[in-house]
């Protein structure tokens, strides 16, 4: 029987770069695609030094219809993992058009070529934050979710909805939305890691890159949000762990265990973490101190979330293994290790 092709679109990102690898260690052939607008080379060629050997990377943009139906054409495609997005939050507020354009249109041309070729398994990455101020905690994925607030939130929103009504109206096609909470940390090899572009949009990084002296200092937004410690409450899942539910997903999909067509999963911990937790941990398992300070709530923030990540345990047979203190290890092995090739 031959291998199963995967197509792995933003496959050179921070989340994109860990599913190929866990994905070509499962035995799947990937292919990658990315037109590296949010990041370089550099996870690419990690991937790479990882697994031994170079899968196909495409430079293309998704939003090129033609380029991804000639994608469809070259290589017998079983499943999509679509990554492709702009993602930060603060920049679709100000250029809601350019998110709508690019996020929507690239899942349109994956789901268009899908269509023609008579069908594909679209695995589509989704976010936690779909589920915005959650009246209960944990989430579940029954929780309803709340209107979005910002055009980057809509989009996630948007997309699961494209591909609802494409799996309903198109056969052959099967969609799986995997609702990330937020991923943290790097590959333990340090060789692969979050490389964000300018200011992060991410805690993490502003943490690893304030320890490096990369930044002055690290603000904390807000200290009086009604948690033990005033500080947000978030669930911060491991990079790798995060890559595993992927690959549970796509398997899932091949095997034809999916009990209907479209199926959405939770991928998070299950544990909340506060800010300040988070800062204290980084601190104790690295052995060093961050310059930081308090500073007002941003608006927009959710005071709290963390997932019930019981039906991926259950459906997909994943559940998240890695500690926080090793996840933050990484972290920082991975900060060092770009600081020491700059």
């Amino acid at each position: 029987m031959s291998k199963k092709t995967v197509l792995v679109s933003g496959g050179a990102g921070f989340i994109g770069s860990h599913v190929t690898v866990e994905l070509s260690q499962a035995g799947y052939d990937v292919v990658i695609a990315d037109n590296f607008s949010n990041c370089d080379e550099t996870n690419y060629k990690g991937v790479c030094r990882i697994l031994g050997f170079e899968p196909p990377l495409i430079p293309m943009d998704f939003c090129d219809k033609a380029a991804v139906y000639a994608l469809f054409e070259k290589y017998p495609i079983d499943a999509v993992i679509h990554f492709a997005a702009f993602k930060a939050v603060g920049e679709s507020v100000s250029e809601p058009l350019k998110y709508y354009r690019n996020n929507l249109l690239s899942f349109l041309n994956i789901l268009d070529a899908a269509k023609h070729k008579g069908g594909c398994n679209v695995l589509f990455s989704s976010s936690a934050t779909v589920y915005g101020e959650a009246e209960t905690l944990p989430v579940t994925e029954q929780t309803p979710r709340q209107p979005a607030t910002s055009p980057y939130g809509n989009t996630k929103t948007m997309c699961e909805d494209i591909l609802r009504d494409s799996v309903r109206a198109y056969p052959g096609i099967f969609g799986i939305a995997l609702r990330y909470f937020n991923p943290i940390g790097a590959h333990p090899t340090a060789l692969i890691g979050e490389l964000p572009r300018g200011v992060p949009n991410n805690l993490v990084p502003f943490i690893t890159q304030t320890a490096i002296g990369k930044r002055e200092c690290l603000s904390v937004f807000g200290n009086d949000y009604p948690t033990p410690d005033g500080t947000c409450l978030r669930d911060f899942i491991d990079i790798v762990d995060l890559a595993k539910a992927h690959v549970s997903a796509v398997g899932r999909m091949l095997d034809g265990r999916m009990k209907q067509g479209y199926e959405i999963f939770n991928v998070g911990t299950g544990r909340p973490v506060s800010v300040m937790e988070l800062i204290n941990t980084f601190e104790r398992v690295n052995g060093v101190k961050l310059n930081w300070k308090f500073a007002p709530r941003r608006p927009g923030d959710v005071v709290s979330i963390w997932a019930d990540p019981s039906l991926a345990e259950r459906e997909l047979g994943w559940k998240a293994v890695r500690s926080l203190d090793d996840t933050l290890k990484a972290a920082w092995e991975w900060e060092k290790y770009i600081a020491d090739k700059a």
